[in-house]
């Protein structure tokens, strides 16, 4: 196969990087690193910050007196089939938005070894289980009144309120967040950094726009589905979901840096190549987790990478993500949405997405890492990379490129999915490249 009309016997001799023969990979990088014409910054210096106007703190309030939507046993729009099913010990409750009347809201419990649903009643202000019953100002304080002073529900079912059954941690209401500045725009709608009005947690907030169909918010949604499962240090985390009204928020742990792109463009000519080899390797690091998880990406790329404090790289933006057990994912939506020049050709000739593909687009994020940010396929159009990219074209190494890390992007671009190396083995040589430059 052709690379970029140079054959891959010609690999050693792009950028005019070549070491001598004989000598040390390790000294080699060093030296390089030395022929930096830049200005240093050690890594741990750069703590590349927007210093996020966050909205003022909170006053934190007893449990007692929070909103609705702030209450643990408050499940919002939860059908009632489901509510069902929570409830398994005598004196298990929970409230929830009626469904079949708009703006009124259910307490649902075991009482009796029976599944209950009362209707919450509002007259003049005050509500209450019954007529004539004990009424309070809001929902919150009439069920903690019942729940402290262990008085029945009704006359006519005399069965007391024990254990609240709790949401999902990551089940959140609009009024668990406070919204601050609008930090930029995705696929589906904004991004804000914000507040939770609980604990007063710094917070990202993605918003999903009005009006919402529910394929979109099916979508919008899946990220949080995929991501709240997960746990490493180079993945971004999910905090909660807010579903309960539009518009809908995914809220993220906020970080720091913004996105990898934007730091690569205003900060890399300050970076050496062994700190752009460490970025490299945590972002191997994250994709070899998501890899173990059997998370495809599909949409992996310098735009969807943030940094963090440290300049801790993180996996973010998992709004094309799939989970799939046999590792592939066949799309027939289209390439209205298809990032082309990250995209595997298997992926835009055929649909099939999988990790490989995802290697692929790993080749092109270590070609924006170390051009420092500049596009793909500088003066080609998306219809001429597909073209040329089928037959056997490949992008030259960027002038600040080590062999070695070339060498990894040519093996990530294999025309065979099969041929391309797995994510645990690129996070260890890329670690070892790091360590060896260092």
């Amino acid at each position: 196969m052709v690379w970029s009309g140079l054959p891959r016997s010609a690999v050693s001799r792009v950028a005019s990087l070549t070491p001598l023969p004989g000598r040390n990979p390790s000294k080699f990088l060093k030296a390089w690193a030395r022929r930096m014409p830049c200005e240093h910054l050690t890594l741990d210096s750069l703590l590349f910050s927007h210093n996020h106007k966050l909205p003022p703190p909170v006053p934190l309030v007893p449990v007692a007196q929070r909103p609705l939507g702030q209450q643990d046993w408050y499940h919002g729009s939860l059908p009632r089939q489901e509510a069902q099913a929570l409830l398994t010990s005598e004196g298990d409750f929970l409230v929830r938005a009626s469904q079949g009347r708009p703006g009124a809201h259910v307490l649902s419990a075991l009482a009796g070894g029976q599944c209950r649903h009362f209707i919450i009643q509002c007259r003049k202000g005050r509500y209450q289980f019954e007529p004539g019953g004990v009424g309070a100002p809001t929902i919150s304080s009439l069920v903690h009144h019942h729940l402290q002073s262990r008085q029945v529900l009704t006359t006519k079912c005399p069965f007391l309120l024990r254990n609240p059954v709790a949401k999902a941690k990551w089940d959140l209401s609009h009024e668990d967040v406070v919204l601050g500045e609008l930090l930029g725009s995705g696929n589906f709608g904004e991004v804000y950094s914000g507040r939770l009005s609980y604990d007063n947690t710094p917070v990202a907030v993605k918003t999903c726009r009005e009006p919402l169909a529910p394929e979109t918010k099916h979508k919008f949604l899946m990220e949080a589905r995929i991501v709240r499962r997960y746990s490493h240090p180079n993945v971004v985390r999910i905090i909660g979901v807010c579903a309960q009204k539009q518009p809908v928020f995914i809220v993220m742990e906020l970080v720091s840096g913004g996105d990898f792109l934007s730091f690569l463009r205003s900060e890399g000519s300050r970076l050496w190549v062994q700190d752009l080899i460490h970025f490299a390797a945590q972002a191997a690091a994250g994709m070899a987790y998501l890899e173990s998880n059997g998370c495809i990406h599909r949409d992996l790329a310098a735009r969807n990478c943030l940094v963090g404090a440290g300049n801790v790289l993180k996996i973010s933006d998992f709004g094309m993500s799939r989970q799939e057990a046999n590792g592939v994912y066949a799309s027939r939506g289209g390439m209205k949405h298809i990032p082309i020049k990250w995209t595997a050709p298997e992926a835009l000739r055929y649909g099939r997405y999988s990790t490989e593909s995802d290697v692929w687009s790993y080749g092109v994020l270590l070609w924006e890492i170390f051009s420092l940010g500049a596009a793909p396929y500088p003066g080609m159009s998306n219809q001429q990379v597909v073209s040329q990219v089928e037959r056997g074209f490949r992008m030259r190494a960027p002038p600040r490129c080590p062999v070695e890390v070339y060498d990894v992007m040519l093996r990530c671009w294999e025309a065979s999915p099969s041929l391309r190396p797995k994510f645990s083995a690129i996070h260890q040589e890329m670690t070892q490249l790091h360590w060896n430059s260092e």
